[in-house]
Formats: structure tokens, sequence, C-alpha cells
């Protein structure tokens, strides 16, 4: 189902901060971009539009997102091959979380269309997004922060915890993963590359208003190689933060150990191939994207009656 337009909500003289949540909580599941307005304890408006348009709430025209530039922005890798990954990994992030944000997959056709993404896709890229994903300053309008992560995670934390450790003196964020890969191939028998910085650029918080990052235009992003935006070569080391490995754990990697709650995974990542796929069916943690899998569809369920 899809939405557009404004809903006019009864006004509240005392709103509980539990009632906000609540409010916060219904809008944020409908499968669109949705921001609420409080204003001394008070409910105004709820807009809610659909994804895909090119008006902010203002009315101006965006780099080809419908968005409020107060929320913390996601933009999550979309793969037609992986639909169903992209859909739990928006579910459980919206599940958890406890502030407000907003969540757009990037999608290359529709990045085509509008002539943002002409690159021939090359041999290697064993997804759609290989390099879309680095178009995410541009599409956040290059202000504040916002979020890139492949579709194959599983959150478990609550995404605060994560915006909390923001810090303003880095161009970006991200694990720093030591990693090299065994296998020679990954998910539906795409080829395993191997090169430094190994998954970096797999979850990135981007400081989106850095002037470094002012780089990351459409066409830098088309015609750069792999090497330059994996590895982040437009930045300098120390521009680079670091987030703690449970951010972006490594299935068939990352170990965490039962006595020390400080390695249990926040976000799990599927890298090498998730349960939507016959063959990693009974790969780690797959019982756990198996029963996000069963609370997103019934979600689904509930929103069609």
């Amino acid at each position: 189902m899809r939405w557009e337009g404004f809903i006019k909500i009864v006004e509240h003289k005392i709103l509980s901060s539990n009632i906000k949540q609540i409010l916060y909580s219904l809008f944020s599941s409908i499968h669109c971009s949705t921001w609420i307005c409080f204003i001394k304890e008070e409910i105004f408006l709820v807009e809610i539009m659909s994804e895909g348009t090119h008006l902010n709430a203002s009315g101006n025209c965006q780099n080809g997102f419908n968005s409020n530039g107060n929320l913390f922005k996601i933009f999550i890798g979309y793969d037609s091959q992986e639909d169903v990954a992209y859909e739990v990994c928006r579910y459980s992030i919206l599940k958890r979380t406890s502030i407000p944000i907003e969540i757009f997959p990037i999608k290359q056709c529709e990045l085509r269309e509008k002539g943002i993404y002409w690159r021939e896709r090359g041999k290697l890229e064993s997804t759609e997004f290989s390099f879309s994903r680095f178009l995410t300053p541009y599409l956040a309008n290059y202000n504040g922060w916002a979020m890139f992560v492949d579709c194959d995670f599983l959150y478990l934390g609550d995404i605060k915890e994560l915006f909390d450790m923001i810090d303003e003196k880095y161009a970006i964020m991200c694990v720093h993963h030591d990693y090299t890969p065994k296998e020679a191939t990954k998910m539906d028998g795409a080829i395993q590359t191997v090169y430094p910085r190994k998954n970096w650029s797999s979850m990135v918080l981007y400081n989106c208003g850095h002037p470094k990052n002012r780089v990351l235009t459409p066409e830098v992003v088309n015609k750069e190689t792999g090497a330059f935006l994996h590895r982040f070569q437009w930045l300098e080391d120390k521009e680079i933060g670091e987030i703690p490995f449970i951010w972006n754990f490594l299935v068939g990697h990352n170990a965490f150990v039962v006595s020390d709650p400080v390695t249990y995974p926040k976000a799990i990542h599927y890298t090498l191939g998730g349960p939507w796929f016959e063959q990693w069916k009974d790969c780690e943690f797959a019982d756990l994207w198996l029963n996000e899998l069963e609370e997103y569809k019934k979600s689904v369920e509930k929103k069609v009656k």
C-alpha cells in the first residue's frame, strides 16, 4: 500500500513520550517516508509521502528522494535479486529504532532513469549497488549525517546507539575490518574479490556536509575505480573514524563470546550469502533472519487487512 498527502491529527494538549513513540512507530511502519511534528507537547501534522517522489516537505527538489532534512537518513543498497533481504533489513531497523529516521532504497534502475547513474556494470560487481552506494552524500544533499548499509544486514540493536557514536571530526565512520575471505564465490555464485579495506564500505556513516565528501558527485562515482571508492582514497586515514565490529558483524569471520556481551552482534552482515539463498539457508544466524522474515510477513498481512 502506498500513501500520499497529509493526515490531520487530533490535537493533544498533553502528550506523553510513550504516546509519541507509539505514534511514531505506527507511522514509521508504513512503507514510505514519514515525519511527525511535535510542538509544545502537541501533535499538529503527519506528512506521509510515497517513496520515489521528487519533492521534500517544503516542496523543494531533492537529489532523487523525498525527504525531511531533520531526520537521520539511512540508505539501503537494493538489488533486484535480493528484494526480500532489503525488506527484512529495513524492517529490522524500523522495529528497533527509538529515534525518528528515514529509510531509502538505492535502486540502480531509478538512478539511471533520473540520469544520476550511468556506468556500465563490471564483471566483478556482485550487486547492483556496488558503486551507487557512494552517491549517499549526494542523495542526502551533502547535508547532515546519513548511513549507507548493504541489504544483507539484520539489525539486532537500536540505530540510536550507532547514531550516538557520530563524531563531527570525521568525514566517515565505519568498522575497520581486517578481512580476507577464504571462499572463491559468494551469494548466488558471484565472484569473491579481495582488496584492502574489504567490507569497510558495506556500512558507512557519512558526514555528508564534510568538504571532502563533496568530491562524491555523480560524475566521480560513475567514472572512478573500485579501488578509489571502496578504499576511500578521497580521504586521509585520520578522517575515517572507527565503529565497533558488532555493528558490521561478518558471518563466518567475526565471533562472539557467550560470556562477553560486548562481542554480541548489533548488526549481522551475511556477506557471503544469507538464508534467502537456498545454498545459505543453514548459515550461522540463519534462524534469526528467518524469524525476522516471518515477523515482516505478518506485518505486511496486517496492513493489507
